[in-house]
C-alpha cells in the first residue's frame, strides 16, 4: 500500500489583528480546502553517515546549520550508558564503544568533517551541554548550557575518548534544586576548530532573571539580523535575554507578556484549562528571531508560544495540544528557507511530531512524525533547524540519541489532519 507523504493538519482562530490575544489550537477542522498547501518532505534513512572510531552519541541537545549547510551537534557524553560504551572501561571490556566528543559537525551529506570538546584553556564548561548555534556573521560556535549540579572539575570530568564521569552531561541535569547554586551561569564562543575565544557570564554566579552580568541555564541561541545574540534563558531564569557578541555586553532582558522586572517565583504545575500563566514556566526553550523582526518564544511546560517584537513587546500567543502534560509541547521551533520564511516548523517531543505552521497567521497546516525507534519517528524529538534547500534536521534527547533529516519534497495540498509516516515513496 502507498502511503502518501503529504501531511495534513489541524486549523486553529486566529487572533483579533496582531494584538494582545490568545490563540488556542482545539477541535480538528477540515484541512481540505481549495488553496491550502503545505511543505511536504520525506525522511532520509540514509543520513547522517557513520561515525567513526567505535564512536557513539549520547542525548542530543543542541543543533544548527550553518552558512555552507554544514549541520553541528552537541551531546551529552555521559549520558551514554555503561553497555553502550564497554571500550570506555579500564581495562576495555569490548572494541565497542566510545562516545564521540562534545561538538560534532557534519557536511551536507552526513559525513563527519569536524570534532572538539573542552579545550580545558581556563573557560568553565558546561554540568550539563545543551544548545549549540553558529553565529551567521562571524562562522563562530556558541554554546548554551543548563546543569543546575556541581562544577566539572569537581566531579572529574573525563577527556575525550575516556569514560564520563558520573554526573557530567548526565539527563536532564539542568533541572536545579531550589535555593542550589547554578553552574551553568554562562554562555562560550569557539571557533570552529573549538579554539576558546570568550565567554558570557561566570559558573556560579547567577543572580537571578534580572542579571545584567550573567545568564541562568541557557537553553538555546540564535542571532537576528542586527547580529544581537538571543538567549533563551530559560532552564534557572525565566526570561529571554539579549546580548552584544562582540563585546559580551548585556542590552535588554525581558519575561512572559514583556514583563521587564522578572518573578523568580516558583511557579506550580501546569494544569490544561487553567487562566494563562502571566510568568514563563522553567524551561523557556526557545527564542528565534525571524528575518521581520519577530521573536517567537518556546514555553515548552506552557504549551504555548509567545510572539515579541524585538524589542521585547508582547505580540500574541499560542497555545499547542494545551491538554499535554509533562514536558509540554512547544520545544524549539525553526522557519521554511523562503525570504518570507512563510512556514514555522515547531518541534513536539512530548506528542512526538513536527508541527507545520504559517508563520504569519500561525494558522497550523500540518503535523507529521510519530514516537518509535524507526527513521521518521521520534524519541524525544527536541531540537529543529533547517537548511537553504529546505531540509529539516531534529535532534533526540533521552535514549533517543539522534540526529535524522527529513527532506523537502516542495509544496502540496493539504489532505489530512496528521501523518504520522513520511517514509520516502518506493521507486
Amino acid at each position: 500500500m502507498k502511503k502518501k507523504l503529504i501531511v495534513g493538519g489541524t486549523l486553529v482562530a486566529l487572533a483579533a489583528g496582531l494584538g494582545v490575544g490568545s490563540v488556542v489550537l482545539g477541535k480538528k477542522a477540515s484541512v481540505q480546502a481549495a488553496g491550502v498547501v503545505a511543505p511536504r518532505f520525506e525522511v532520509d534513512p540514509m543520513w547522517p553517515q557513520p561515525l567513526p572510531n567505535h564512536w557513539i552519541i549520547g542525548q542530543t541537545i543542541g543543533l544548527d546549520v550553518d552558512t555552507k549547510d554544514n549541520v553541528w551537534i552537541i551531546h551529552r557524553r555521559g549520558s551514554v550508558e555503561a553497555k553502550e560504551s564497554y571500550a570506555m572501561t579500564t581495562p576495555p571490556s569490548a572494541e565497542c564503544c566510545i562516545a564521540a566528543p562534545d561538538v560534532l559537525e557534519f557536511d551536507a551529506a552526513g559525513k563527519l568533517i569536524r570534532s572538539w570538546t573542552d579545550p580545558k584553556t581556563g573557560n568553565d564548561w558546561p554540568a550539563s551541554n545543551h544548545g549549540i548555534s553558529v553565529n551567521p556573521k562571524t562562522g563562530n560556535v556558541w554554546l548554551g548550557a543548563n546543569g543546575g549540579g556541581a562544577p566539572p572539575a569537581a566531579a572529574g570530568r573525563a577527556a575525550a575518548g575516556t569514560a564520563p564521569a558520573a554526573g557530567i552531561n548526565a539527563p536532564e541535569a539542568g533541572v536545579a534544586r531550589a535555593g542550589a547554586v547554578y553552574h551553568d551561569a554562562f554562555m562560550l564562543e569557539f571557533t570552529q576548530d573549538g579554539k576558546f575565544i570568550k565567554q558570557i557570564g561566570k559558573a556560579n554566579m547567577s543572580k537571578g532573571s534580572n542579571d545584567t552580568e550573567n545568564v541562568k541555564g541557557v537553553a538555546e541561541i540564535r542571532f537576528n539580523d542586527a547580529g544581537e545574540l538571543v538567549a533563551a534563558d530559560g532552564y534557572g531564569n525565566k526570561r529571554v535575554s539579549i546580548w552584544n557578541p562582540e563585546t559580551g555586553k548585556y542590552i535588554r532582558h525581558w519575561g512572559a507578556f514583556g514583563e521587564k522586572n522578572v518573578s523568580d517565583a516558583a511557579q506550580p504545575a501546569y494544569v490544561p484549562g487553567d487562566a494563562p500563566n502571566k510568568q514563563f514556566r522553567n524551561p523557556v526553550h526557545c527564542a528565534v528571531p525571524s528575518h521581520d523582526g519577530m521573536i517567537y518564544v518556546c514555553d515548552r511546560v506552557n504549551d504555548r508560544m509567545q510572539v515579541f517584537k524585538e524589542d521585547g513587546t508582547f505580540v500574541k500567543e499560542i497555545n499547542v495540544l494545551p491538554n499535554t502534560r509533562g514536558d509540554g509541547s512547544v520545544w524549539e521551533v525553526a522557519f521554511s528557507k523562503d525570504k518570507e520564511q512563510k512556514f514555522l516548523y515547531m518541534v513536539d517531543g512530548s506528542n512526538e511530531r513536527i508541527h507545520i505552521f504559517d508563520r504569519l497567521s500561525l494558522t497550523e497546516l500540518t503535523a507529521f512524525g510519530d514516537g518509535g525507534r524507526q527513521p521518521g519517528q521520534f524519541y524525544a524529538a527536541h531540537s529543529i533547524a533547517t537548511n537553504s534547500k529546505g531540509d529539516i534536521f531534529t535532534t533526540e534527547t533521552y535514549r533517543g540519541q539522534r540526529v535524522q533529516k527529513f527532506v523537502y519534497k516542495g509544496l502540496g495540498p493539504v489532505t489530512a489532519a496528521y501523518v504520522p509516516n513520511v517514509w520516502p515513496k518506493k521507486k
